[in-house]
C-alpha cells in the first residue's frame, strides 16, 4: 500500500498515487456492497468512533454503514447527546474514545484544522469527515470516483463547479483532488462567493454560467446557504436561481453527455430544478451510493493495513 499516513486530513496532502489506490480500494469495496450478504469481517475487532460535531445526516450515515460493512464496533457521538454540551473540549473527548480502544476517530467539525488538530494529539487514526469550509475529502473523492466510474477517467476532463465556492469545503476539496488527477478545474457563481486569488490553486473563474457550461463535461452543483442571501452576498434567490440554477434549458443546451452532480443536501428550484436532478444525466444517487464504497476504502486503508488482501474478497 502507499498510503502510510497515521490520518487522513485532506486532499491538498495527497499525492496522486495515493488518490489511485483510494478509488481502486473503493472499486473493490462497492463490489462487496452489491453482494446477497454485504458485510466482510475485514475490520473485526477494530473499533470505529464517529464524532460529530455538526449536524449531519448523508456524511454520518455513510461513515456508519462503512464501518459496519467492514464488521467494525462503531460509536457514534454527537455534540447534543454528549458531554460536549457540558463543556468537555474536543481534545478531552477524543482522549476518552482513545482509552476505550478507538482504532479509527471520525471527527466532523465547524472549526477549520480540527481533524489536524486531533491527529497531533491522540495515537488512534483520524479521518476528517469535514472541517469548518477548510476541507471534506471523502465528499471529493466520492465525486472524483463517481466521475470516473461514468467516464472512464480524470484526467483531461473539464469539471465546473457552480455556487458558494468561498465558504465550500466540497470545492475546495475537489479543487484540490481533481488537480491532481489531472482534470480541468473551473468555477462559477457571484462574484461575492467566489474567493480572491481562486485563481492561484488553477482554477479558471466564471461570472456567467452559461458561458462557463460550454465544452464541459461534468458540472458538479453546490447547495446554495440561505444565511449568504441574508448577509447580503447575492440579491436575492429569485435572482440566484435564474443567473445560476441548473435548469433544464441550461441542461439540454450544455448536451447530453454533461454529468450532473451534487453533494446535497439539495435546494430543489434554487440551485437546481428537479426536471435535472432526477433526469437520465444526473448521478447524484450514485454518489450516495459510493460515499460508502470510498468511506469503507479509507476505513480499511487506515484501520486494516495489517490485514491480507484477500481478507476483502
Amino acid at each position: 500500500m502507499t498510503l502510510t499516513k497515521k490520518d487522513f486530513l485532506g486532499l491538498y496532502d495527497t499525492d496522486a498515487e495515493e488518490i489511485e489506490e483510494i478509488l481502486n480500494t473503493a472499486r473493490a469495496m462497492k463490489d462487496i456492497l452489491t453482494r446477497s450478504v454485504k458485510k466482510v469481517p475485514t475490520l473485526r475487532g477494530k473499533t470505529v468512533i464517529n464524532l460529530f460535531y455538526e449536524p449531519s445526516t448523508r456524511t454520518k450515515f455513510s461513515f456508519n454503514l462503512a464501518a459496519k460493512r467492514l464488521s467494525a464496533d462503531v460509536m457514534s457521538i454527537s455534540k447534543s447527546t454528549s458531554s460536549i454540551t457540558k463543556g468537555e473540549s474536543l481534545l478531552d473527548t477524543a482522549k476518552t474514545m482513545e482509552v476505550m480502544g478507538s482504532d479509527v476517530v471520525v471527527v466532523r467539525h465547524s472549526s477549520p484544522g480540527a481533524a489536524k488538530f486531533l491527529a497531533e494529539n491522540i495515537s488512534a487514526a483520524v479521518l476528517n469527515a469535514g472541517d469548518g469550509a477548510h476541507s471534506h475529502p471523502t465528499q471529493a473523492l466520492l465525486d472524483m470516483y463517481t466521475i470516473r466510474e461514468k467516464l472512464g477517467r480524470l484526467a483531461g476532463l473539464k469539471v465546473l463547479i457552480v455556487g458558494d465556492i468561498a465558504h465550500s469545503r466540497v470545492a475546495r476539496s475537489n479543487i484540490w483532488g481533481l488537480k491532481k488527477m489531472g482534470a480541468e478545474v473551473s468555477v462559477v457563481g457571484p462574484l461575492t462567493l467566489i474567493p480572491t486569488e481562486i485563481e492561484k490553486m488553477g482554477v479558471k473563474v466564471y461570472s456567467n454560467l452559461d458561458k462557463a457550461l460550454e465544452g464541459a463535461d461534468v458540472v458538479n452543483i453546490l447547495r446554495i446557504q440561505m444565511e449568504r442571501q441574508e448577509s447580503g452576498l447575492f440579491p436575492s434567490i429569485r435572482e440566484y436561481r435564474e443567473l445560476y440554477g441548473m435548469n433544464k434549458e441550461r441542461l439540454k443546451k450544455a448536451g447530453k453527455d454533461l454529468l450532473v452532480m451534487h453533494p446535497g443536501p439539495m435546494n430543489r428550484g434554487i440551485e437546481i430544478e428537479s426536471s435535472v436532478a432526477d433526469s437520465s444525466q444526473s448521478v447524484i444517487t450514485e454518489q450516495v451510493k459510493n460515499g460508502v464504497a470510498i468511506r469503507m476504502a479509507l476505513l480499511y486503508l487506515l484501520a486494516g493495513r495489517e490485514i491480507k488482501n484477500e481478507d476483502i474478497d
